[in-house]
């Protein structure tokens, strides 16, 4: 059984989840660490598409994500989960759980610079009223209170981002 670290994005859509988990995989894939990546929007596409955006079906999604990480445990060195997560008891769940083997990563990107980011144009659907239940605006994002990891995403480049991580679980 291995090691399993749990490593749990959270910030808002657009902060930079998936592409420094992106840049994390190719490292663990240069050290021959094996890995698991839960990306938020390939779960809910592959799996949970019965869920909408509602509090209660975003909390059952990351509910489910985090029965996901529970299969994969004890079979990988890493677990990567960008998701928007922004509810605290979800992450809080995930915390108990997991407990030491559990690495919160606060994508520190206020809503402005997000929205700036947004190539999918959802910030600006959110706003005309074609999105709803948009989290940052319909629903709010509960900022961590002591993440392990808070990650600067606005002053510093995603692979800067990414050493941060890689110095903290020690990955060279």
């Amino acid at each position: 059984m291995k090691k399993t670290k749990i490593i749990w994005f959270t910030g808002l859509s657009g902060s930079g989840k998936s592409t420094i988990a992106t840049i994390l995989v190719e490292r663990f894939k240069n050290n021959g660490l094996s890995f698991e990546v839960l990306d938020g929007d390939d779960v809910r596409e592959r799996l949970h598409k019965h869920l909408g955006f509602s509090r209660e079906d975003i909390l059952e999604n990351n509910r489910l994500i985090l029965e996901l990480c529970k299969n994969d445990y004890g079979k990988v060195d890493f677990i990567l989960v960008p998701v928007i997560s922004p509810f605290k008891i979800s992450r809080e769940n995930a915390r108990t759980f997991f407990k030491k083997d559990f690495i919160e990563v606060y994508l520190d990107c206020p809503y402005e610079e997000c929205k700036r980011r947004d190539v999918k144009g959802l910030y600006k659907k959110a706003e005309i009223g074609e999105l709803k239940n948009f989290i940052g605006l319909h629903h709010p994002y509960e900022i961590p209170d002591k993440p392990e990891i808070k990650l600067d995403v606005v002053n510093k480049k995603p692979q800067s981002c990414a050493e941060q991580i890689l110095k903290f679980i020690k990955v060279k």
